[in-house]
């Protein structure tokens, strides 16, 4: 289960400990991480991979065989909340 307040820059910074190079994205709703995913990757580096990805919202690995593997984590941004969440026919 994600952790309240982590951020996709923490996810970043982490996966940059690791070796792999990152990209933030900043979206309306979510901010992204992507990383490159070597072949040769070692598994004391794949489980820092996993513990930092797995502070996020979401995430996933998608491989190509043009792309090799890109590794995503998403972080989902606060919703907004108003004065008044009854809905458009419950106004004061």
């Amino acid at each position: 289960m994600p952790v309240p307040g982590v951020s996709a820059a923490a996810i970043a910074a982490r996966l940059s400990a690791v070796g792999l190079p990152t990209r933030v994205e900043e979206h309306a709703r979510f901010t992204s991480v992507e990383a490159e995913v070597p072949e040769a990757l070692s598994a004391e580096s794949w489980k820092e991979v996993l513990a930092a990805v797995a502070e996020a919202d979401r995430f996933g690995l998608l491989v190509t065989c043009q792309n090799g593997r890109t590794l995503r984590a998403v972080v989902e941004k606060p919703v907004p909340t108003t004065g008044d969440v009854r809905g458009p026919g419950h106004q004061r």
